[in-house]
């Protein structure tokens, strides 16, 4: 492993190589040591890649900053993800620019299979705390991951209150693991570990919360996220960068509205009224309009249509994904399926044409 980490480590060194390009890079050649090693010839040809960044990466060759932060990691017991590993969190693999490689502590799992962010103004009022808490009792009995970003006010008071509640959840940092930020907030983040959550980030060991770091932090809580929870925010301020990004990267959004006088709940308010973000009023909303309201076990009847229909390898493929759970994200069969998004996106439309299958709110799917 401490060779692959060497090498992973160094390509988020080299000059002009940027998580767009690695992501192209791993794709073409499957893992960090392979790029070192590849010829400059063929990097050079590398759409999207050229010649400036091709001779980068066969110039680099001081590897010392990386070998320091594999001793950092090994002594801490941090895990390092690379865009390849099973662990890495599937869902930012569908984001155009994914952190080429994480670090992460904790236990809980970065893929489950329902993951919600929380996001709100740093300085909330009741009325924000109050529907933070409730939310999150709600949705108590779900198999829920809740991010955040580990910041005064919502953030604190969502990781807070899913700790209280057992629901797992996952800081995400705007800097290394060597620190908490902010420091009044190194025992919720303890507290958080002990319950099964975890903190997560791309920075490396002594890099410090700056400024920088905190919009392209956001994208990590928007991409990693199946929806995204607006609290309370301002027009101004990096919930409305998350959630803006989350948009981008087709991801759904919920808002909570609130009075037109209150600048507090402005950001929402804009958000729900141009279409960027979903009104609700409560878990319940959010859960039915995802797809994910509670249903009674029920034995599943195999489609009537399907003993009469020849279904394709893709068709069948994807079926079989469908009689695993209940509802099936669109990302997840993506990955699962090992086949194309245009084939997936062929067969689905297929399965749904012959009323074999069904969509859902939230990008799911279900076997009808």
């Amino acid at each position: 492993m401490t060779n692959d980490l060497l090498y992973q480590l160094a390509l988020t060194e080299v000059p002009h190589i940027g998580h767009v390009h690695a992501k192209i890079l791993v794709q073409e050649f499957g893992s960090a040591e392979n790029i070192f090693k590849a010829k400059k010839s063929f990097l050079d040809k590398l759409e999207g890649i050229g010649a400036v960044r091709a001779k980068s990466i066969k110039s680099f060759t001081d590897f010392s900053r990386a070998e320091k932060e594999i001793s950092f990691i090994e002594k801490y017991q941090i895990s390092p993800l690379f865009l390849t590993d099973k662990q890495y969190p599937r869902r930012l693999l569908h984001c155009y620019d994914p952190p080429t490689l994480l670090f992460y502590k904790g236990t809980a799992d970065l893929n489950a299979a329902k993951i919600i962010a929380i996001i709100g103004t740093r300085s909330n009022t009741e009325y924000g705390k109050k529907i933070t808490e409730q939310l999150l009792k709600d949705m108590a009995l779900q198999p829920i991951l809740v991010i955040s970003g580990l910041a005064f006010g919502i953030d604190a008071i969502a990781h807070k209150t899913a700790s209280r509640l057992g629901l797992p959840t996952v800081g995400i940092l705007a800097h290394g693991l060597d620190q908490v930020y902010p420091t009044e907030h190194a025992g919720l983040a303890r507290e958080m570990l002990r319950q099964g959550g975890g903190l997560l980030t791309e920075y490396r060991s002594q890099t410090k919360p700056d400024k920088h770091n905190f919009p392209t932090r956001n994208r990590i809580v928007a991409g990693m996220c199946d929806a995204t929870i607006v609290i309370e925010t301002s027009m101004k301020g990096g919930s409305m960068i998350t959630a803006e990004l989350a948009n981008g990267y087709n991801k759904d959004v919920f808002a909570f509205p609130g009075k037109t006088t209150d600048s507090k709940s402005a950001g929402c308010n804009y958000l729900i009224r141009t279409n960027k973000a979903i009104l609700i009023t409560g878990a319940k909303d959010m859960l039915e309009m995802m797809g994910w309201e509670e249903q009674k076990k029920k034995e599943r009847i195999k489609p009537q249509k399907e003993l009469f229909i020849e279904l394709t390898r893709e068709q069948k493929i994807i079926l079989e994904l469908l009689k695993e759970k209940d509802t099936v994200a669109i990302d997840e069969i993506n990955i699962k399926s090992n086949l194309s998004s245009s084939a997936v996106a062929a067969a689905i439309l297929t399965l749904e044409l012959q009323n074999i299958i069904i969509s859902l709110p939230g990008k799911l799917y279900k076997i009808a």
